[in-house]
Formats: structure tokens, sequence, C-alpha cells
């Protein structure tokens, strides 16, 4: 490999990891790749190769209970090369005083993460919507009285505290920011699609109504959603309103996993580059 050099990612660098996303087929945006430099700027890193950025990483740390490595990204004519490896293994050494290291794996990455002593936890499904068919919802707007509660009750149910995610989503797209029945979710613009998550509630009739109220803001958009699968009746149901499976990930972590939440609430994640 020509010469290489890892340095810390800077807004300057966030056309060439759009560029990386676009070449994998990926759905973030600038705003994307915003929040991990707003919310751990020191935490993002790029490998350079002759001048041009050929891969990058991106971790979060939410408070002192756990971190997450996200955006893993290897340009595509230069892979094979051990710039992935490297890079996992500077995101490893970024997070070393964390006491749990989680991320989301595609079934190809797991094969590498369990050799870095990565655990499952449980497994997710991304599913994808040309058109959601419509049905009566309860949901409603989340307005600015609404925020203070739910991120209250979103630090016990995600495990810690990740309110500046939130407000983010919650400012960024305020369309998609619904409640329903003790029950909330977000949602986030994408190149490929728009995505919705995270969805939590206590019933599953919930977390439905909070999905169609959410896919009829922009009806004539593509949506994507990373779905538990705690219960089998849910991917079911998604698969009726018009959604269909893409690909399997798998929640993994490093370490203890001391603070995972109450995952059985979680209908939907914010993403796997995001928790």
């Amino acid at each position: 490999m020509a010469q290489a050099l890892t340095r810390q990612m800077t807004e300057v660098d966030i056309e060439a990891g759009l560029r990386l996303c676009r070449a994998s087929g990926w759905n973030q945006l600038e705003a994307d790749w915003r929040l991990f430099l707003e919310c751990n700027p020191e935490g993002c890193r790029v490998i350079e190769v002759d001048g041009r950025v050929a891969g990058t990483v991106a971790t979060l740390r939410f408070e002192d209970r756990f971190s997450w490595i996200s955006m893993l990204l290897v340009d595509p004519e230069m892979r094979r090369q051990g710039i992935g490896t490297k890079l996992l293994h500077g995101a490893i050494e970024i997070l070393n005083d964390m006491p749990s290291v989680r991320l989301d794996a595609t079934p190809a990455g797991k094969t590498v993460y369990d050799q870095y002593g990565f655990h499952d936890e449980y497994s997710l499904i991304r599913m994808r919507a040309v058109q959601v068919a419509g049905g009566v919802s309860t949901a409603r707007p989340m307005g600015d009285a609404d925020l203070g509660r739910i991120l209250e009750t979103d630090r016990h149910v995600f495990g810690a505290d990740r309110s500046a995610i939130l407000r983010r989503l919650y400012r960024n797209a305020p369309e998609y920011a619904l409640v329903a029945d003790g029950g909330y979710c977000f949602g986030r613009h994408g190149f490929r699609a728009d995505h919705i998550g995270p969805v939590v509630a206590g019933y599953a009739d919930t977390a439905r109504a909070l999905v169609l109220a959410a896919a009829s803001k922009h009806p004539e958009r593509p949506f994507l959603l990373d779905a538990t699968q705690h219960d089998s009746t849910w991917v079911r149901w998604l698969e009726s309103a018009g959604f269909a499976a893409e690909r399997p990930f798998i929640r993994m972590y490093r370490g203890g996993n001391p603070f995972p939440g109450t995952p059985g609430q979680v209908f939907a994640i914010a993403g796997p580059e995001l928790g």
C-alpha cells in the first residue's frame, strides 16, 4: 500500500466521507457526518493514502456507560489492503477507557468482530418500503413540552443518555418526531430513503401507530427502518404494511454489557451508526 496517514477527521473531510458513503451505497447525508463531528470530534478518524481519504471511522460516547463504533468505510478501490483493520484498531484504542464498546455488524462484519472479542447481543433487520400502506393512527406531533419527558424515558430504554442525538433528530426532521400512548419515534432524511427510528413503545399497537404516522408525512418517499426481532409478529406486520427485508444486522458488544437498557421496548433502532 502507498503511504498512509491516520489523522483526526474535520469538517473539511465531510465531502470525502459522503463520497465513500455513495460508493458503498450508504444512506447518510452531510447532517449525519456533522452529528458525529459535533458529538465526539476527537473520536472521528480518516486514513489518507497519497493525500486522498481512503477510509473513515467514527465513535460515540454515551456517558461513562458504553460507546459506539460507526461509519467504518473504506474506498472500494482500496479494500483488502488493511485499511479497515487499521481503522477498527484505532477506534478500539480511542475507546479503551470505556467499559463497553458496542456496534451493529453485518453478517460479514461479524466474522471480523468475533476475532476482536465482540459478542452477540440481539438481531436486527433492515427493512425498506417504497410505499407504506395507510391506516388510522393515534400518533401526534412531538412538542417541546414532550421532549424532556421523552429524553428521560429514553435514557432508561437505551441504557444511557443520548439526548444530544435525539435533539438533533428533533431539530433536523421534526415531522418524524411523534408521540402516541406513551411511545415515541424520531426520524431523519437520507440519500436513498428517509429513515424511521428509533421507535420506542410499550406495545406493538403503539409502535404501528407511530410508523404509520411517520410514513404518512412524506408518502412519496421510500423509507428505511431497522427493526428489532424480539417479536416475530412485528416484522410480519411491517411486511404487511409494505416493508421488505434488505439485510440483517447483529448488535454486538465488547467488554461488559452492564447497561443494555430495555430492548423489549425498542421496535426500531436509531440506525446502525447511532445505536
